[in-house]
């Protein structure tokens, strides 16, 4: 195992020994900063970086301009209540003068310390107050759902990326000023697969790329002062907006996928908390440098550490051969392949970085009136 210093660390996050084992706090000392952590990915994160004994900022709006989620209050009492030491900081993320109070209070109140940056915020998903009209309007993912880029208003680029991909590099510009002095330092990007495929929407997909590409190429500049910076691309994460487009069926919508498969893969997805203990993980990996450039999996990452989800199982992995074949309905045949056969992970970063649109995954293909599980292999 690759992370042999905080071995306990981590098998204090397997389901039968996690109660056993929560004095074990191997980023105790250490500052760290997840933006938009009110709820979903952020919420998880800030959870399992505070339990590992890292004192967490958790930047997000004010509670009186999002409709009925939870708040930066409820993950910092949630934190609170389990032992860990967490500081609400109210943040339009779309706002530069906003990110640089941010920074500003964190280097004012730890002595110019940062250890761990998780740029995870992004707008686009949730109703939102307005604080003119008073009234909490749709946001640009389900106001624009069904649309071409080209019946869009231009303002929809603005809607997903200014936050979603621009404060992505503000707020690294601030973080590594705090960093490259003390030369150490973790900045993750939480990206996804739309990165290299189709996914949502024009804006949304092209913002993934962007993040992808900028992760690496921060990576570069940073290497010299040993800052590691990769981009984390999660599963399906059961989250509330995930939950709340599911039902509503917005995710099919937004997907133009059948609603059987979606409840499949939310069913065997993984929650906030296991993309936080993938994080964990890697900040308390005395060796994360060598992967600074990268694209990184939460799967890949838990079976490298060999941590569980809070159910005490693995969610699936994207790259797993068993998964694909189970998402499009050939269970079956999914029971009679190995769960270590997956898809290399060395072609998923290929395609990310040479800007291939198709994902290098499986496809479904028509042969006669027969259907065939075909390994997408023309992608790149």
């Amino acid at each position: 195992m690759d992370c042999l210093f905080c071995e306990d660390y981590i098998k204090s996050t397997e389901l039968a020994s996690h109660k056993a084992s929560k004095e074990i706090k191997p980023l105790k000392g250490q500052i760290a900063l997840v933006t938009g952590g009110a709820r979903g990915v952020g919420r998880g994160i800030a959870l399992q970086l505070a339990e590992a004994g890292a004192t967490i900022y958790v930047s997000g709006r004010k509670p009186n301009l999002s409709s009925g989620v939870p708040t930066l209050s409820d993950t910092i009492n949630e934190i609170s209540s389990k032992g860990g030491k967490a500081i609400a900081v109210y943040c339009d993320h779309s706002k530069d003068d906003e990110v640089k109070e941010l920074f500003e209070r964190i280097a004012k109140d730890e002595n110019n310390r940062l250890d761990v940056l998780v740029n995870n915020a992004f707008s686009g998903g949730e109703k939102i107050k307005n604080e003119l009209t008073g009234c909490h309007e749709v946001q640009a993912m389900e106001k624009n759902v069904g649309k071409k880029f080209f019946e869009c208003q231009p303002s929809f680029w603005d809607e997903i990326n200014l936050v979603g991909l621009r404060n992505v590099y503000v707020c690294s510009v601030f973080a590594s000023r705090m960093m490259v002095p003390r030369q150490k330092g973790l900045i993750v990007n939480i990206s996804s697969p739309a990165g290299i495929r189709y996914f949502f929407n024009v804006p949304y997909g092209v913002g993934k790329t962007a993040v992808d590409r900028m992760s690496a190429d921060m990576a570069e500049e940073l290497k010299d002062y040993k800052v590691t910076v990769i981009s984390l691309w999660p599963g399906t994460v059961k989250t509330e907006l995930t939950y709340n487009w599911l039902q509503s069926g917005m995710l099919s919508k937004l997907t133009k996928m059948p609603q059987t498969q979606l409840e499949r893969m939310v069913e065997k997805g993984e929650t906030p908390e296991f993309v936080g203990r993938s994080i964990a993980c890697l900040a308390c990996d005395s060796r994360m440098f060598k992967k600074t450039g990268s694209i990184l999996l939460t799967g890949d990452l838990c079976n490298e550490y060999m941590f569980l989800d809070n159910d005490g199982r693995i969610p699936s992995n994207m790259r797993s051969v068993s998964a694909a074949l189970d998402f499009f309905g050939f269970t079956a045949a999914s029971k009679l392949i190995p769960s270590f056969l997956k898809v290399p992970a060395t072609i998923i970063k290929q395609t990310a970085f040479q800007g291939e649109l198709n994902f290098p995954y499986f496809r479904i293909t028509d042969i006669g009136h027969q259907k065939y599980l075909k390994y997408a292999s023309d992608s790149f």
